[in-house]
């Protein structure tokens, strides 16, 4: 197994670990950042969370394709990235839809709870090295998230939108887990949302949305240029230098993110219980992050 993220980032040397951990943390802000655009615009009444699944998907697509000519390259469709686009729709679905109904920091700590089960059940099954301290930040995260999810405590969690999350989650997983194979992440990325936009069309003209409000088709754009577009090639940038294990646990940054900013922005509300299941999955991430590399000569598979 490769090292933890701590002794990656030193062995790295400074001005390198410094430009990782910024890369890291500009990215895990900008997938806050697309909970509290889908949260406004879906919850606000602005726009339907097809047709927001939709323009993000398809913004996120000519951002990427605008890139791609700006250094002189065409997109590549073939060959077919199945799993990519499969993934990111399964993804930008079930999330568009569960905020409906769940708030933007109890969305995404659903969503990344259920990322990081996904993501440590198959490097397990991969043969990975996990260790016994990375095992236990991923039950501590993941007792947090179950304590979340348990009934009573005050905070009611809408069943089918914990569902929608979940897939979600799951999709958002095997993308992850497909990204750190990738040899030129913006093309790869690129390719993905090219393909995954006919499949977000097709569900879209199923359920014949409504039209749209211009300050929903921003967001949107927004959520689907920037924090998608941009966000998801950076993060296949990184995902190559970085385990699948912690690739894991860094995102669960995330829901703490966008707690504070859903209650900052948004005006949602706060529970102690959201706040201390925060906390615990805080403390997982910082148990499994820290672990200590794998003695030499076991498994070192990438994910």
């Amino acid at each position: 197994m490769a090292p933890s993220l701590l002794l990656r980032l030193r062995r790295a040397g400074y001005g390198c670990a410094m430009r990782l951990a910024l890369l890291v943390a500009v990215t895990m802000a900008a997938f806050a950042a697309n909970s509290l655009l889908n949260r406004a615009a879906v919850e606000g009444g602005l726009i339907d969370p097809l047709g927001y699944a939709l323009i993000r998907v398809g913004s996120g697509a000519a951002m990427l394709w605008l890139l791609l000519a700006l250094r002189g390259r065409g997109l590549a469709l073939r060959p077919v990235p199945v799993i990519g686009a499969l993934s990111l729709t399964a993804y930008m679905l079930g999330f568009s839809l569960a905020y409906l109904t769940l708030g933007a920091g109890l969305g995404a700590l659903i969503l990344f709870g259920v990322i990081q089960v996904t993501m440590f059940a198959v490097a397990a099954l991969r043969g990975a090295a996990l260790g016994p301290q990375r095992l236990a930040g991923a039950a501590l995260a993941f007792a947090g998230l179950a304590s979340l999810l348990w009934p009573g405590g005050g905070l009611a969690v809408d069943p089918a939108g914990a569902a929608l999350m979940i897939v979600a989650g799951i999709g958002w997983a095997f993308y992850t887990l497909d990204g750190r194979g990738a040899a030129d992440p913006l093309a790869a990325t690129a390719a993905n949302f090219a393909w995954c936009l006919p499949l977000v069309a097709l569900a879209t003209l199923a359920a014949l949305p409504g039209w749209p409000a211009p300050g929903g088709v921003a967001l949107a754009v927004i959520g689907g240029a920037l924090t998608s577009g941009l966000g998801y090639a950076l993060w296949y940038a990184v995902l190559p230098r970085i385990e699948t294990t912690t690739a894991a646990v860094v995102q669960l940054s995330v829901p703490v993110i966008a707690v504070a900013a859903g209650a900052l922005l948004l005006g949602e509300a706060l529970s102690w219980k959201l706040v201390v299941a925060g906390a615990v999955v805080v403390g997982g991430i910082a148990l499994a992050v820290t672990a200590p590399a794998a003695p030499a000569g076991r498994s070192r598979t990438r994910g």
